[in-house]
């Protein structure tokens, strides 16, 4: 599987059990084994990307939301 532009992480974590069964598997030869952990590398990496780009899209909209107890600040210009 190539990571491309339209790869979800979805479809990189079933590739990336597809390849680690594999590897765990024993079945497959030493050079075919280095391709699959260089891919699995990979392929590990966009998807704690993705997690990454994803906490921080949730930890931005949370930073917007009030705490506990304050009030919106739109909110303070209807009481007036």
């Amino acid at each position: 599987m190539r990571i491309n532009k339209t790869t979800t992480f979805e479809q990189a974590m079933d590739q990336l059990a597809e390849t680690v069964a594999r590897l765990e598997s024993g079945e497959e030869p030493l050079e075919t084994s280095l391709k699959l952990y260089e891919e699995g590398s990979a392929l590990a990496a966009f998807c704690y990307a993705k997690l990454q780009n994803a906490e921080q899209r949730i930890r931005a909209i949370t930073d917007l939301e009030p705490k506990k107890g304050e009030k919106h600040p739109e909110s303070e210009d209807d009481e007036a």
